[in-house]
């Protein structure tokens, strides 16, 4: 069989005939089931050998003394524990138990290993991630920043999940192993504390900030000037959407961010119009090179794996998380709500669980629960006994593209000729021949562009100005990335969860360094706060990081990073709310560069003003009030728009039908809604004519065509040269992909009816448009017909639900497999409702389809008051076991947006247990 034991065991793979042949078996064993019933056992043996023992005792070696594992009635367990050596050494057994192969799945990602489980069609994947050396990096962060304290709760993590493993065949661990051909003779290899480490990075690539807008923007420039570009990607709205930070002011004289600070509020040195910004092409045509290595880097990015499952490849990701302070409360002390949007995965990326100390004390030091990740110990989101805490992405730019000069064996910087640093990489295959790849580094970090031929073609007319090296054979691309640099955030995690008040939690969000988030916060002392903490670069002046920067010059070096006594933070705000939502964290005098790509403020301004409303003239606000904010899904466009295609003239009977539909509409977006979907159709089809035809192939959905003139157009003479031109990103990273950058795009420019934006050329059935109500029209045609074909002809049959699906995919099988193991593993589809830059973010990509891409992968609303009061819910189950009761048993209320009770006291957990097992020393 394959080594998934030990990179270096030497066992031979065992040859893909006779795994096929095995895994043909079992499918044709499973459509027998299949046919039988839903639900039915692949075998009553290989179910039963998975599934968790959650009643009775287990020995455990290495404990020092008893562990109680109480579950409720959805399996979500509370671990208590008098050491906490002990309580993590339980987490990691628990969160086996239940998740291992999801486990097995993440560590294999993060080492740049799939192949070994999957074959030679995760070979690419496999020589990027080892490109990026997630797992070197993490290992050096484990054996040189970690605190002591951190490594030794490392260690005692995976012994635990060692002490689950040990004497299992794969039958006994999941039954994915069984599918796979790993039934019997699959020996795990041990888990290590840089497995765990490691998913940090795998968080971290997801949630990179800007780095696919520094694409798309230097792809545009091969059909669209500096003006255009810089329509697309307007400035923040300030006036409109408020930061996040709004008292306080950064002080120049001391260089700290100053909260006490009163008169001007914090603002942002940045804009985000990226096409004026300086870096490589200073605001003109990039390079014909840069649009081929461009090119070929959004499709090695796009082969990249959800890895942890959240998000297509960063885009769309964000999150909603707000908190109250107790003045405005019903129960008089802080509410706090969070959400983070993450892709579907099943089983969700989150590990719902409690991590008690029977007693604390200096040996037993936490009494925490909420969210965890399964391979990794504490507790990610959640509340302790005094604080709680939500995060959302704040969006920050950490990762910058360089164009590397190659010159002989080794690249030019300031004039001179340096080595690459470089490595052997062997990628051993399941059932084919190992393959030894070379990484290579230079003093900006490694060249993505050895990963892909694309990337280093040379365009013939690259115009990269007069100071730029000869481009001979091409440039290469290599990625400077806070988090390949070793750090210590796996330290903050623990020290968060142990934290009893402001400036404790202040401390350690200090650690958190990447990914940069922002961390709301409330304790039962009834303050509330925000800050952001992160390791931030700083960068030449003049150079915003917007568009990839020339590697061969020093100057384009980053300076340092911004002193965590200069990051924004908020406490205790006279306004009394607090709200995050991937909107702008400060203003404009802000005196460096967050990024210059924020979330636009769409949801963030709807949750404000839902607070407001609810306080104003002394309301108070409830839990539920909170849990009903969070299932907001308001259209904010639509409200914009409507208005607009009510007045068109519309002469089609049909279409007029449809247009009825808008008449009466409050702009919900229900999953029953026919004006929704109707809306979002049109809001599609505006999109695709006024902007999504006009961009270069490398943007538009792969396998659209279109006939263009070619991009080196010079007059009316070429129109005979037209070209044929497909698509090629994926349907989830395709622009315009209808987000709230989008809405900015077109409010922009709604009141000037000429704009040369509203024009479109004619196709085979409509005239081409010259004005705004023109493209109205013909979108709101073009949107009737294709709901028609969609959903049909009659619209009292229409739905949002009806195109805006749901479906829970397992994310190696369940996306992979044939077509009866996919049938039995996954799960879906579920008819949702909200939509794109709604508060209850269901988001949809406008270039590719209407069905879900992410979601709020959780929800919770804590309680500051009485903890026990506190709700939570998870996209899926506690269990990553297909036939587990436990497996999308949250899925239905999670749909419906209700919440659990979420007992977090001794007496509450012991009311709500259902089962419990004891780990003996």
């Amino acid at each position: 069989m394959p080594s998934t034991t030990n990179a270096s065991a030497g066992s031979k793979p065992r040859k893909k005939k006779g795994r096929r042949a095995r895994l043909i078996v079992i499918v044709l064993v499973l459509a027998v089931i299949a046919g039988i019933g839903y639900g039915a056992y692949w075998s009553v043996d290989s179910v039963r050998a998975s599934l968790p023992q959650t009643t009775g005792s287990i020995k455990l070696d290495g404990l020092d003394g008893p562990v109680q594992v109480k579950r409720d009635g959805y399996g979500i367990p509370q671990v208590y524990a008098s050491s906490d050596e002990d309580l993590f050494m339980a987490q990691g057994f628990v969160q086996a138990q239940d998740r291992f192969y999801e486990m097995d799945v993440r560590r294999h990602t993060t080492s740049g290993r799939l192949s070994e489980m999957f074959g030679k069609s995760q070979v690419k994947t496999d020589e990027f991630l080892r490109t990026l050396g997630w797992h070197r990096v993490a290992q050096k962060e484990y054996d040189s920043e970690l605190s002591p304290a951190t490594k030794k709760y490392l260690q005692a993590y995976s012994e635990g999940v060692n002490a689950y493993l040990a004497g299992k065949s794969g039958k006994a661990i999941s039954a994915e192993y069984v599918a796979l051909g790993f039934e019997n003779d699959y020996k795990p290899q041990k888990w290590t504390p840089v497995d765990s480490v490691a998913w940090l990075k795998a968080m971290a690539w997801d949630l990179r900030g800007n780095m696919q807008d520094e694409i798309d923007r230097s792809l545009m420039t091969s059909r669209l000037g500096p003006q255009q570009i810089a329509d697309l990607y307007p400035d923040y709205p300030y006036d409109r959407n408020k930061p996040i930070v709004q008292e306080g002011a950064y002080n120049s004289a001391t260089g700290e961010y100053d909260q006490n600070a009163t008169g001007t509020s914090p603002q942002s040195g940045t804009t985000t119009g990226g096409a004026a910004g300086t870096g490589l092409t200073g605001g003109t045509q990039a390079p014909s090179s840069l649009q081929s290595q461009l090119g070929g880097l959004s499709d090695v990015l796009d082969q990249i794996p959800d890895s942890a499952g959240l998000g297509p490849n960063g885009n769309g990701i964000g999150s909603n998380s707000w908190v109250v302070s107790g003045d405005h409360t019903v129960s008089g002390k802080p509410l706090l709500a969070n959400d983070p949007h993450l892709a579907p995965q099943l089983p969700s990326v989150w590990y719902q669980m409690g991590l008690h100390c029977t007693s604390l004390s200096a040996k037993c030091q936490y009494d925490v629960t909420g969210y965890t990740f399964a391979g990794m110990p504490g507790v990610v989101i959640g509340h302790n006994q005094d604080i709680s805490w939500g995060l959302t992405n704040s969006g920050v730019d950490v990762t910058d593209l360089y164009l590397e000069k190659f010159s002989g064996d080794g690249y030019l910087y300031d004039d001179k000729t340096r080595p690459f640093t470089s490595r052997k990489e062997v990628i051993k295959v399941a059932g084919g021949d190992s393959k030894t790849i070379t990484v290579r580094e230079t003093n900006n970090g490694p060249l993505l562009s050895d990963r892909n031929s694309e990337l280093v073609k040379v365009g013939k007319k690259a115009t990269v100005g007069s100071s730029a090296p000869d481009r001979g054979d091409g440039y290469g691309v290599a990625l400077r990335w806070t988090a390949l640099d070793p750090g210590n955030t796996m330290d903050a995690v623990f020290e968060i969860d142990k934290a009893k008040n402001w400036n404790e939690f202040r401390d350690a969000a200090k650690d958190f360094q990447v990914p940069s988030q922002n961390l709301t916060y409330a304790d039962t002392e009834n303050n509330i706060g925000y800050t952001l903490p992160g390791r931030i670069p700083t960068r030449a002046e003049g150079d915003d990081g917007s568009l990839p920067s020339p590697g061969w010059d020093a100057k384009y070096r980053w300076t340092g990073y911004i002193k965590q006594t200069e990051l924004p933070y908020e406490y205790n705000p006279k306004r009394g709310y607090i709200v995050t939502a991937n909107q702008a964290v400060v203003g404009k005098d802000y005196p460096y560069t967050l990024t210059t790509d924020w979330g636009y403020g769409t949801r963030s301004q709807r949750i404000s003003d839902l607070i407001a409303s609810k306080i104003k003239d002394g309301g108070k606000v409830s839990t539920d009030d909170m849990r009903t904010t969070q299932m907001d899904n308001s259209s904010e466009i639509a409200k914009l728009l409507v208005p607009y295609l009510l007045k068109i003239d519309v002469q089609d009977k049909d279409v007029r039908q449809a247009q009825q539909l808008l008449e009466n509409w409050d702009y919900t977006q229900n999953p029953d809604s026919a004006a929704a979907a109707y809306f979002n159709s049109v809001w599609r089809n505006i999109l695709k004519l006024a902007f999504g035809n006009k961009l270069p192939k490398e943007l538009r959905v792969e396998g659209q065509c279109l006939t263009v003139s070619p991009v080196d157009n010079t007059g009316p003479a070429d129109e005979d040269r037209k070209v044929r031109e497909c698509g090629e990103r994926d349907t989830d990273s395709a622009q315009p992909d209808g987000g709230d950058r989008w809405f900015q795009v077109v409010r922009n420019i709604l009141k000037d009816e000429k704009n040369d934006w509203w024009k479109a050329p004619k196709s085979r059935t409509d005239k081409a448009t010259s004005t705004r109500d023109e493209l109205f029209g013909r979108a709101m045609e073009d949107a009737r017909w294709d709901l028609t074909a969609k959903l049909g002809k009659d619209i009292d049959t229409w739905s949002w639900g009806r195109l805006h699906k749901l479906e829970l995919k397992n994310q190696t099988l369940g996306t992979a497999g044939p077509g009866w193991l996919q049938y039995v593993l996954n799960r879906g589809p579920w008819k949702l409702g909200g939509g794109e830059a709604a508060v209850d973010a269901t988001g949809w990509n406008a270039a590719g389809g209407y069905g879900v891409d992410w979601v709020p992968s959780m929800r919770m609303v804590v309680n500051l008051d009485d903890l026990d009061k506190s709700q939570w819910i998870n996209l899926t189950g506690a269990s990553g076991h297909t036939f587990s009761a436990h497996y999308t048993d949250q899925t239905d209320k999670w749909v419906k947006g209700e919440l659990l009770p979420w007992a977090f006291t001794k007496d509450a957990v012991g009311n709500t247990t259902s089962d419990t097992l004891v780990l003996k020393p």
